[in-house]
């Protein structure tokens, strides 16, 4: 069988971009073997956090530079961790990466390592605190506590999301700073680990929850409990959940809520008496 080699060929005078959109789902398939893990074809790596954004910095005279992020901001039950980290551009550990994309062993052994090289601090904020402020203000003053606690006050900080901190030097908000800038990623990894061992703690503590496994998030376990056994001490008050356990378990504890469209008695004669004087004149 003799081949149309015109076939492969764009046609004279043709734009070269429809050349190369015939050419773009080939290199493209190429590109994605590159990066698939071996076996695994089709599916694209994903770029840890680099220090890119640091050393940018550190070449125009900034440092200290710290990173900060926070662990607990969904849970039902226990505290939020925020944790602030400032690497040693010459001493850091291999293998940080977003807390979330980590087993626990690799984020128990990494904060183990990046405490050792770097210069490190914790900052909780209780439930009342998460209570009385919300947990959006909350988080934000534990953020801020831990920069402020460290040993070094930091020329500039990066902190994961959408929210800066007001904190006496430069402070640059990263959306998805945690997979993104490599200090907050470290921060990640210290505020997870240090959360998690607050909350086996707590576990010993109110047994039957089931935090030491779950961590005080609404899974099903949790809900189940939380519906058994009512909320703790260590749970936040005003998430929905812990509300309708409390109102089940602790009706007492409940406020009512005032019918703001409710007529009372009084007010019913006060209208009767209004509409009486104006019918006779007075």
């Amino acid at each position: 069988m003799i081949r149309d080699k015109s076939a492969r060929k764009p046609a004279k005078g043709a734009p070269k971009q429809d050349a190369a959109k015939q050419a773009a789902p080939a290199k493209a398939a190429r590109l994605a073997d590159v990066k698939a893990p071996a076996g695994k074809k089709g599916i694209i790596a994903i770029a840890p956090p680099s220090f890119r954004r640091e050393r940018a910095l550190i070449k125009r005279g900034v440092w200290p530079i710290a990173g900060c992020d926070e662990a607990g901001r969904g849970p039902l039950a226990g505290p939020v961790v925020a944790a602030a980290v400032i690497l040693d551009p010459d001493r850091i550990p291999r293998g940080i990466d977003d807390s979330k994309r980590l087993t626990a062993e690799e984020r128990e052994r990494l904060f183990d390592k990046i405490c050792a090289t770097a210069q490190v601090s914790v900052a909780v904020a209780s439930t009342a605190r998460i209570d009385r402020d919300n947990i959006l203000r909350a988080s934000l003053w534990a953020l801020k506590r831990a920069v402020m606690a460290l040993p070094q006050l930091p020329q500039h900080v990066f902190v994961d999301g959408r929210d800066r901190l007001d904190t006496a030097c430069d402070c640059e908000a990263v959306i998805g700073g945690d997979g993104i800038v490599l200090s907050i990623a470290a921060a990640s990894i210290v505020a997870k680990v240090t959360r998690d061992r607050l909350m086996c703690a707590l576990a010993q503590d109110c047994p039957g929850y089931g935090f030491e496994q779950h961590k005080g998030y609404a899974v099903p376990e949790h809900l189940d409990a939380l519906d058994r056994l009512g909320p703790t001490v260590h749970h936040r008050s005003f998430f929905a959940p812990v509300a309708a356990a409390r109102a089940k378990h602790m009706p007492w504890t409940v406020e009512p809520v005032q019918d703001l469209f409710s007529v009372t008695e009084a007010e019913v004669q006060v209208e009767a008496q209004i509409e009486i004087d104006a019918a006779t004149g007075l």
